[in-house]
């Protein structure tokens, strides 16, 4: 069996466990951040498969991924907005946004959605090692490594065009970012860029919450009373952002395609 294969093998069952752990950390309703760090197993999976595409049990991981993704993304950005709101000293607007977590938790650990990932996930590290042996997995580091160079590509020419979406620019740097992480014996990503990566996403990351808030604050009036604060920040987090993406677009001319 190949190193790369032997690598996602262990990627999967180390995810498994992890997101076993939060099934049961959501369960009992231990911590504030169960949802969060399911979010993040998930999103880790997502990386892994994606440059997987075309061996067995992809598509359906895939497929049970999302559906997870779909169902946590309001949950989690409500559990965002209230500790905004708290933090802010506005406390019932937080407290009600709250209200009923310990449902909303066990109703995702017992969810379908939840169950189906774990199922797939129980026996796809038998469906990798079978592909490999019937030779499905031929040169899987270097499939990888391609999918992923057209990830950088990708992410290269988003950020080379003067009217780039912001939006589409943190998915794209989301998954070359998770993608090095899931893969970094390849080696697409030193620290220096790592930390650009990370620094683009979390200020894009601000834009987009402010820019979501004030879309609620349009109809949900105990969140006016955050809105000229949202629109100074929204405007700085476009300037942050701005400068950053320059520096990471810098960055990325001065390496080769891909590296």
């Amino acid at each position: 069996m190949s190193a790369m294969l032997d690598h996602v093998v262990a990627q999967i069952l180390a995810l498994q466990v992890h997101l076993m752990a939060c099934r049961e950390r959501l369960a009992a309703d231990t911590d504030s951040e169960a949802l969060h760090d399911l979010r993040i197993g998930v999103r880790r999976l997502r990386s892994l498969l994606r440059p997987l595409r075309g061996l067995p049990g992809v598509e359906q991981l895939e497929e049970a991924a999302k559906a997870l993704g779909t169902l946590t993304t309001p949950l989690r950005d409500r559990e965002v907005l209230a500790g905004e709101l708290l933090k802010r000293g506005l406390r019932d607007a937080g407290q009600r946004r709250l209200q009923g977590r310990g449902t909303t938790f066990t109703r995702v650990a017992n969810s379908s959605q939840l169950g189906r990932v774990l199922a797939i996930l129980d026996a796809f590290p038998l469906f990798l090692r079978a592909a490999g042996r019937e030779g499905l997995a031929t040169s899987l580091g270097r499939r990888v490594d391609k999918r992923l160079v057209k990830q950088w590509q990708k992410l290269r020419d988003a950020l080379q065009d003067p009217a780039h979406d912001r939006h589409r620019l943190r998915l794209l740097i989301k998954r070359v970012r998770y993608g090095d992480q899931a893969y970094p014996q390849l080696d697409h990503a030193g620290r220096k860029l790592q930390g650009l990566l990370k620094k683009a996403q979390g200020d894009l990351g601000g834009w987009h919450d402010r820019l979501q808030w004030l879309l609620q604050a349009r109809e949900q009036a105990d969140l006016a009373p955050c809105k000229v604060d949202w629109e100074q920040e929204l405007h700085e987090a476009e300037r942050k952002s701005d400068a950053t993406l320059e520096a990471l677009q810098a960055t990325l001319e001065r390496r080769k395609p891909g590296k």
